[in-house]
């Protein structure tokens, strides 16, 4: 059962030969709150998951037919968000770490204390509650977050939108600078809607795209016969936009000579097609966007001075995402959302590894990088939640751990799991955090630890 999107009884299954096991682990987890499904072998187990969908699965490693890492397998491609233990009577650090990498929350061994079964499994089940109601609370916030397109609740973006709230009813000009990617033509869009011509066109000229000789002939237009290949009238992005917004992006790459016939434009609201001895008056309201310091280029004379005074009355910055960590996961769940409704998928948010790559990567093409990599992963996903290898390799490989790996000498990849395992330890200087930020449990971490120490490794005096 599950209520505004958060189950309210929860689902393990169990998965074992042992029909003694499965008896014992019944008793010991039963309580009102959880149903507990059971399966003597492999191929059932697997089609009570596929029926069922469980939040969490202990499953016996050693089983006749399947294995229990090739039902692993099997599980976390039918639904990655699954948590599944794997146990077993017959415990080796190698088959810990294949676990591991092949999806397993965590390994134990056989046989388990029945107090640790019950912490064990009462930890993974309130994670799952946890990420569901996380979910739940996201999607609530998108609605609360959400300004005209332009997603955000960080202190910097409130207070973007504030600017905007203010600005809207009485700008003339606006400038908006950020870096690539931040948002610059929402806020432009923005600006549009709550300004007083909102019922007037919005007109985007990209002038980084003008070709150097037909810059003037967009802007302002021309009448025909005005130059070679001019057969009939043109109006330009001034006159298209009468009575409403023209969105100048990119007004840094302008030339100094189309500069100064857009000071005048600006200044007067006024145009002159080329080839027409009649100036033309006209309603626009202007909103420039750049990502260069305009200031700086002014100073160096690489941008008109007196442009740029008349452009920044009004000057709005948008921060990057690195400035904004706290809105990555609002976006997120938009562009799943949105990406999810446009290809058709029933794609229900992240799973816990994915969400730890996407926190721990930079994200340097801020908003618009997101919106690419959540559009590729949406369309790399056929249901369920996303998982890490729905996402981009770049996405993937820019994770710390990914860097730590391409500057360590050629190992096997379960001595490397090890080598991570300690490297994240001494650098983040606490275990739980560490257990974290690795995506395994306590106990694992402490395995991968020991094991290291005992291959004559330095744990970094880690016990």
């Amino acid at each position: 059962m599950i209520v505004m999107g958060i189950p309210v009884r929860m689902t393990l299954a169990v998965i074992d030969d042992d029909l003694q096991t499965l008896a014992l682990i019944s008793a010991a987890l039963k309580r009102a709150d959880l149903e507990i499904l059971t399966a003597s072998d492999p191929v059932s187990g697997l089609e009570l998951v596929r029926s069922q969908r469980p939040q969490v699965v202990l499953l016996d490693l050693m089983m006749p037919g399947l294995s229990g890492i090739e039902v692993l397998q099997q599980i976390v491609a039918m639904d990655p968000a699954i948590d599944v233990v794997l146990m077993t009577a017959h415990y080796s650090a190698e088959s810990a770490v294949e676990a591991i990498q092949k999806g397993a929350c965590d390994y134990w061994q056989k046989p388990i204390a029945l107090e640790r079964l019950r912490e064990g499994v009462g930890k993974l089940l309130e994670a799952a509650k946890q990420r569901a109601k996380a979910q739940e609370l996201e999607h609530e916030l998108l609605d609360a977050y959400r300004f005209h397109g332009i997603i955000g609740r960080s202190p910097a973006m409130l207070e973007v939108f504030a600017r905007i709230r203010r600005v809207a009813p009485h700008y003339r000009n606006v400038l908006v600078t950020g870096a690539s990617g931040t948002g610059k033509e929402l806020v432009a869009r923005a600006l549009h809607d709550l300004s007083p011509s909102s019922g007037g066109p919005f007109a985007i000229c990209n002038c980084a795209a003008l070709p150097n000789d037909l810059i003037e002939s967009e802007l302002f237009g021309h009448q025909r016969g005005a130059f070679t290949g001019a057969v009939a009238d043109k109006i330009g992005m001034f006159e298209h936009a009468n009575g409403g917004t023209l969105f100048l992006d990119e007004i840094g790459e302008l030339p100094l000579l189309s500069q100064a016939k857009l000071l005048r434009a600006v200044q007067n609201q006024e145009i002159q097609r080329i080839g027409s001895p009649t100036p033309r008056k006209v309603d626009v309201r202007i909103v420039a966007a750049t990502n260069r310091n305009l200031r700086e280029l002014a100073a160096q004379r690489q941008f008109r001075e007196d442009l740029f005074y008349r452009l920044s009355m009004v000057e709005i910055h948008l921060p990057t995402l690195a400035e904004r960590k706290e809105d990555l996961p609002l976006l997120v769940r938009y562009f799943i959302e949105y990406f999810a409704r446009l290809y058709g998928r029933s794609i229900d948010g992240l799973t816990h590894r994915a969400g730890m790559v996407i926190s721990g990567y930079s994200w340097p093409g801020n908003v618009r990088e997101v919106e690419n990599a959540i559009g590729y992963a949406c369309m790399m996903a056929d249901a369920g939640p996303l998982d890490v290898h729905h996402l981009p390799e770049a996405i993937r490989g820019g994770t710390p751990a990914a860097k730590s790996w391409k500057t360590t000498e050629l190992v096997s990849l379960d001595e490397m799991q090890k080598i991570h395992a300690r490297r994240v330890v001494e650098q983040v200087g606490d275990k739980v955090k560490a257990a974290e930020i690795l995506g395994v449990s306590r106990a694992t971490l402490y395995r991968l630890l020991a094991h290291s120490a005992a291959k004559g490794q330095n744990a970094g005096g880690l016990q």
